[in-house]
């Protein structure tokens, strides 16, 4: 009988200790006991919405660029009917795909027009027309074309997805009201002198976020013109290498808020910017264009200049 009792009661010990196991857990305890982990689908980052906008390029007329303004390419290597992109790994480094998930934003392009392409990497690219569109790693900001006949394969693009052939530089006299006789450059945008460069001898002082306001006209080859000295006409190396057109030794530039030919948006801004008369000068004090809205950022007559220059 005693027998009994000590096996009887050493299997209740024995569940009894299962049972402190089981529920007498401390808090350290109840910290060690690891939940089951839920997995959870990982999703792929979605590439917004691109950006296209047909804007001038200086020398190439108008042409597409993204939402930051930079100038879009496309490759006689690749194909548009069916669209297929031939540039991979180091060439997508140096010519970035333009990528997007939904339907491109479109600005003065024809939406009809545009549309994607999957590339080897399973990603979309834009296409214009059917050919797939590239950014170019050296065109380091607005308004630059570096990748304009790059290796004979590579050309800016245009709104209806052709090549945009390169414009000769041209220097041409135009009539501004209120300005008289100004000149501008092959596609009939204002050209500006900028009073901080030097004339003797040629000097631009305006780059970086200055020349993405103020794009210089470059100039590949000789420059024509018409209705001005040729003698006037002179060119100055920039210190990224490309050449600027100079008139009477002033480096010329274009302004980024001039949006057609006849536009005078920059007159007098900073007190340093000032379109360039037929004789290689700045246009003579007081007159002010009739037919643009003035520059915010010009300061009124008689108003202290702007020490930055404008920019």
């Amino acid at each position: 009988m005693s027998r009994t009792r000590t096996v009887i009661s050493a299997t209740f010990a024995v569940i009894g200790m299962g049972v402190l196991g089981a529920c007498g857990l401390g808090a350290e305890d109840a910290g060690s006991v690891k939940p089951v982990a839920v997995q959870q689908q990982q999703q792929a980052p979605v590439t917004p919405p691109a950006k296209l906008v047909a804007a001038e390029v200086d020398g190439l007329g108008q042409v597409l660029t993204d939402g930051n303004g930079m100038t879009l390419y496309r490759f006689a290597k690749d194909a548009a009917k069916p669209p297929k992109s031939n540039c991979d790994n180091a060439c997508a480094t140096a010519w970035p795909p333009l990528l997007s998930d939904g339907p491109a934003e479109v600005t003065g392009v024809d939406a009809a027009l545009v549309g994607t392409v999957i590339r080897t990497d399973g990603k979309k690219q834009v296409t214009v027309n059917g050919w797939p569109v590239y950014g170019f790693a050296k065109d380091t900001a607005p308004g630059k074309a570096l990748g304009q006949g790059v290796d004979g394969n590579w050309a800016a693009v245009t709104p209806a997805g052709a090549k945009a052939e390169e414009k000769a530089a041209s220097v041409n006299v135009t009539e501004i009201p209120g300005l008289d006789q100004v000149l501008a450059d092959q596609n009939g945008m204002t050209l500006y002198l900028f009073t901080k460069d030097t004339k003797k001898p040629s000097k631009s002082n305006c780059d970086g976020d200055c020349a993405a306001k103020w794009p210089p006209m470059l100039v590949k080859g000789e420059t024509e013109v018409t209705g001005v000295d040729p003698k006037l006409i002179g060119k100055v190396t920039r210190t990224d290498g490309t050449e600027q057109v100079t008139i009477g030794g002033w480096p010329a530039y274009t302004f980024a808020k001039d949006l057609k030919p006849g536009d005078a948006n920059g007159h007098g801004v900073g007190g340093t910017w000032y379109e360039i008369e037929p004789a290689g000068c700045k246009v003579a004090e007081g007159k002010e264009p009739t037919n643009a809205a003035a520059d915010s950022t010009a300061p009124p007559a008689g108003a202290p200049s702007d020490t930055t220059g404008g920019y």
